[in-house]
């Protein structure tokens, strides 16, 4: 009996022993696998922030390069612009033009009869044809007749109007049927803002008769042009920092003063406009409102 309560009692110590070993391993394992799994855990959080890092390069990269494609769309249109409105000078350098003015030109021709560009043998010829076909278009016939002359040279356009469409003879005020011409010149003044204008006073060699109200004909074309610079301001509402009033008295004729209808050719007022010809031509050229009723 006493035996056996001893191998009972060697058998359970044993056994004891044995289950704590086993614990004691998987602790120790379970302490390693946690700590493993806590290494993980953090290289994972590093590979995932490099990861997100690399995604917002490729995202700077993207966006870089579609920048980078934009400005060369841009740049190549830049210089297919810079080639349309390269300046070049033709007609033995007496006519400044861009490949934008030349094609609107051309189309301008285009709606003319053969009879009126006959008279046309150059290209400066062409533009001033061109010019005076759209400008005309802006008036009705009652303001043109032969009082009404346009021209361009060196890109400045130049309308010379008749004295007698604007003054009485050696008077400065401006006749009030003069409206409908000036309403037109101002609509076309203030249409672009670039445009710089000078109203130029000319008149004959007559001399001014004694008692009037003017000084001789220095004093005549310097009023004539105050005066229209003057209507164009406060009764159209073109800026005044735009305008220039200049007179010429009798000392740039384009006609033989010793003749009476030489005389009235002298006698005229210059409108010189000095606009970028591509926003003139497309002013001009606009469909459906070419004649100002």
């Amino acid at each position: 009996m006493k035996k056996l309560i001893i191998i009972t009692l060697v058998l359970t110590v044993l056994s004891s022993c044995v289950s704590k070993k086993k614990y004691t391993a998987l602790e120790t394992e379970l302490t390693n696998t946690k700590g493993e799994l806590q290494k993980t855990t953090v290289k994972k959080e590093e590979l995932e922030a490099k990861f997100a890092k690399i995604k917002e390069r490729v995202v700077a990269y993207n966006s870089k390069i579609k920048t980078l494609g934009e400005t060369n769309n841009s740049l190549n249109q830049s210089l297919t612009d810079v080639n349309n409105e390269k300046l070049v000078l033709v007609d033995n350098n007496t006519v400044v033009m861009s490949k934008n003015v030349k094609a609107k030109m051309e189309a301008t021709l285009s709606k003319m009869s053969a009879a009126e560009l006959s008279g046309a043998s150059t290209l400066k010829d062409s533009l001033n044809l061109a010019i005076a076909y759209n400008m005309r278009n802006k008036f009705n016939n009652q303001d043109m007749n032969d009082d009404v002359h346009f021209n361009i040279d060196k890109t400045v356009v130049m309308i010379s109007v008749s004295d007698k469409m604007l003054f009485n003879s050696g008077s400065y005020r401006v006749k009030t049927n003069a409206s409908g011409l000036l309403t037109k010149l101002a609509d076309i003044i203030n249409s672009e803002p670039s445009m710089d204008v000078i109203i130029e006073g000319h008149t004959d060699s007559q001399t001014i008769k004694k008692g009037a109200n003017i000084v001789d004909n220095w004093d005549l074309s310097v009023k004539r042009a105050t005066a229209i610079v003057r209507e164009l301001q406060k009764k159209y509402q073109v800026d005044p920092s735009r305008l220039i009033a200049s007179g010429r008295s009798s000392y740039v004729p384009i006609a033989d003063n010793t003749t009476k209808e030489g005389r009235a050719r002298n006698r005229r007022t210059n409108i010189i406009i000095l606009p970028n010809l591509n926003k003139f031509f497309a002013l001009l050229a606009e469909e459906d409102s070419t004649i100002i009723e």
